[in-house]
């Protein structure tokens, strides 16, 4: 125990802050952390659920089926600035609180880890300084209601960082965000990307800080877009159809070439990698998505990455909510022929 008449004012409060330090960056590891992760899906960003629970999309038995399917983790895309009371300090309503409790409770009792992504990287691009001050109103009230939930709860502080919030701007807006949460959650893995929309090739210019070792980075892969985004009319590829990814050898070697530029800046930077969006648009031909998705996966999982495919229903769908049954080739993609599966 320290006791502070032993020390000179100035040197007792030196000590204290290096412990504050220490406790806050190595409680918890963020290499176990993502190890944990593992094998997740993105849910419920767009689900009507958000608006009324009576229309909901994703069912509370859904948790536990994606659980027996072989995932360990769920990236729970949230978009509240349209929810928020500009007029009452920023503040969420309690409908808005009362599905995120939901759906963050019912996945932990379902043994899956949950990772509370801030999803709206639309408004932050678009105008980044006009909606700062949601964005850190966001964290102050988050970090404030789960500060004493367990370690298996994460946060990603921003989904995609991109066009007018530039990496510049990008890497004063999260240690912003970072110091009100470290305010609260001092021992909470955290998860950051870097600007460019996550892009790997972006992570150059992230710069974090050096103190704070429970991190684990984010990126996200989607090459070659014109065959992950084929039929896809908001990225202007609605006429480009039957793109095939044979899994040829040059195939293969862009993948990896990609992904070794991201592994080498972790090693260099000792920090974990979390592949947080993937996926192919369910335009595709499936068989040309079942052999993409087997090849990352395995990729990914030779490096030691966590992941999370893009995502649980909608495009690039893994479940079919209206038949209530898995895309199956790409279910057994993305985790195999390991599992049963109840439905």
């Amino acid at each position: 125990m320290i006791r502070e008449e032993k020390w000179p004012p100035r040197v007792y409060a030196m000590v204290v802050f290096v412990l504050y330090l220490a406790s806050a960056s190595w409680a918890v590891d963020p290499f176990i952390q993502n190890q944990k992760l593992g094998r997740g899906v993105n849910i419920i960003g767009y689900d009507p659920l958000w608006k009324s629970r009576d229309e909901a999309r994703f069912k509370v038995g859904y948790f536990r089926m994606l659980k027996d399917a072989g995932f360990t983790s769920v990236r729970i895309n949230l978009h509240p600035f349209r929810r928020i009371d500009q007029r009452n300090d920023f503040a969420l309503p309690t409908s808005w609180w009362e599905t995120l409790d939901w759906a963050v409770t019912n996945a932990l009792q379902s043994g899956l880890v949950v990772i509370l992504d801030l999803h709206e990287f639309s408004a932050m691009g678009t105008d980044p300084e006009t909606n700062k001050p949601k964005f850190l109103a966001f964290w102050r009230q988050v970090s404030e209601r789960f500060r004493d939930a367990p370690d298996n709860v994460l946060f990603e502080i921003l989904n995609e960082p991109s066009r007018k919030l530039t990496a510049e701007m990008w890497n004063q807006y999260f240690r912003e965000a970072l110091t009100i949460i470290r305010k609260t959650n001092p021992t909470r893995t955290v998860i950051i990307g870097p600007a460019g929309y996550n892009s790997i090739g972006e992570l150059g210019g992230l710069r974090l800080p050096e103190e704070d070792r429970n991190i684990i980075v984010t990126v996200h892969y989607y090459s070659p877009m014109d065959f992950t985004h084929q039929g896809a009319s908001w990225a202007g590829r609605a006429d480009k159809l039957n793109v095939e990814w044979k899994g040829t050898d040059q195939e293969k070697a862009a993948v990896e070439k990609d992904f070794a530029k991201a592994q080498s800046w972790a090693k260099e930077h000792h920090r974990p990698l979390f592949l947080g969006e993937f996926g192919v648009y369910d335009r595709a031909p499936m068989e040309s998505r079942v052999r993409y998705l087997t090849f990352l996966v395995g990729t990914m999982e030779k490096l030691g990455w966590s992941w999370a495919y893009w995502q649980f229903d909608s495009d690039f769908i893994l479940y079919d909510v209206k038949s209530d049954k898995w895309i199956e080739p790409v279910r057994d993609a993305l985790v195999g022929h390991t599992k049963s599966q109840s439905k």
